[in-house]
């Protein structure tokens, strides 16, 4: 019989920490040692591995080395897990860390299976993430951007009181204001004008690309079916499965809505139940997302022409879910409202319904062989 042997990998950008674990609980766990982080290091370490027909499982942590090692591992034909940090049991008093030592904790908790392998995407489902995730960071950038110009304007006593900022009137104003004294004051606000202009030009080709490329991705019919979600528009839609990924691989909607950091924490023992804010322990971005859409509920269930347009192409049973969002969410909406319970609170509470329909939604949706 094959003995099996774990491998723990602390991988770093140019070097790559390896520790070994026999199969047995009180097998030999040793340090390998460290090889350059190369596709033919990785080959070579693999052969030595199994010189003697062992079989061997590899793993290590997620970082910005991303998936790389991962794909290279399991196209030699070899288990790999790759892990999130967050959830790696660590001892409270542990107050060294190295690469060996990192690794040989990999290797032994691998072999004790008390690591969670996280999902992995693909290339394709990859791409998309990073190309959801340029898109955000330009939308923070306009952000900043713009604060940084509200903030000169208002440090030279300019304000703008007749409406909103940023409707066509902002900028028609912003467009006619001249009143600094100085030439390189004004020319510091034009750039300041320029530099909004160039980021919302950057947006809105992001915006076309992750329209088009939605036809020919994988996960893009379930793109297309959330459009059935009040709130929910393209962006969101394809964020929220870009950073998800495969949303049927959850059970049931309550292991998506963990995922997420949708549920409260808790502390319990004996007869105490103690609940507290949310865990938060999954992805940012998509629980964003969520909360976003979660604004359009606090007005009463309409099916308005823009909402019809987006949506009456889609089946009948996945616009029915759509309408069962609505009406469970507006009234929730107004219930928590009505309880007084803090805005925060309750955007919580829709974003983690609206999880759940997602989560049906994805999961009667047939995708493209």
């Amino acid at each position: 019989m094959n003995r099996m042997v774990y491998v723990g990998l602390d991988v770093h950008a140019d070097t790559i920490a390896v520790a070994i674990a026999e199969d047995c609980r009180d097998g030999e766990l040793r340090f390998f040692g460290i090889i350059p982080n190369t596709a033919e290091s990785v080959i070579r370490l693999t052969r030595s591995l199994t010189v003697s027909g062992s079989i061997v499982s590899f793993c290590y942590e997620a970082g910005p080395c991303g998936y790389g090692l991962y794909r290279h591992l399991t196209k030699l034909g070899f288990e790999c897990a790759v892990v999130a940090p967050a959830m790696i049991p660590r001892k409270a008093g542990d107050r060294i860390k190295t690469d060996r030592r990192d690794a040989e904790m990999l290797a032994r908790l691998w072999r004790a299976g008390e690591l969670s392998p996280i999902w992995t995407p693909d290339e394709e489902q990859e791409a998309m993430r990073d190309l959801i995730r340029a898109r955000h960071q330009a939308m923070e950038a306009l952000k900043v951007a713009k604060q940084q110009l509200l903030s000169f304007l208002l440090r030279h006593g300019l304000r703008y009181q007749t409406g909103s900022y940023w409707t066509l009137r902002h900028r028609r104003w912003l467009a006619e204001l001249r009143r600094f004294r100085f030439a390189h004051q004004q020319l510091t606000f034009e750039e300041m004008k320029r530099v909004i202009a160039q980021i919302e030009a950057r947006v809105a080709t992001l915006d076309r690309t992750i329209e088009a490329a939605i036809k020919d991705w994988h996960f893009g019919p379930v793109v297309d079916a959330l459009l059935a979600l009040r709130g929910v528009n393209t962006i969101i839609a394809a964020t929220v499965v870009a950073e998800i990924g495969d949303i049927a691989r959850f059970e049931n909607p309550r292991q998506l809505m963990a995922w997420l950091g949708l549920v409260p924490s808790e502390h319990s023992s004996g007869s105490s139940t103690r609940r507290g804010r949310l865990t938060k322990a999954g992805n940012a971005l998509a629980r964003t997302m969520l909360v976003e859409a979660g604004w359009s509920y606090r007005h009463p269930p309409k099916e308005g022409q823009p909402y019809l347009k987006r949506s009456q192409h889609l089946p009948q049973q996945i616009r029915d879910i759509g309408w069962k969002a609505q009406t469970r969410l507006c009234a929730r909406f107004r219930h928590l409202a009505r309880l007084g319970k803090p805005q925060p609170r309750i955007l919580a509470a829709i974003a983690r319904e609206l999880a759940g329909f997602i989560w049906d939604i994805a999961r009667k949706t047939p995708l493209p062989a």
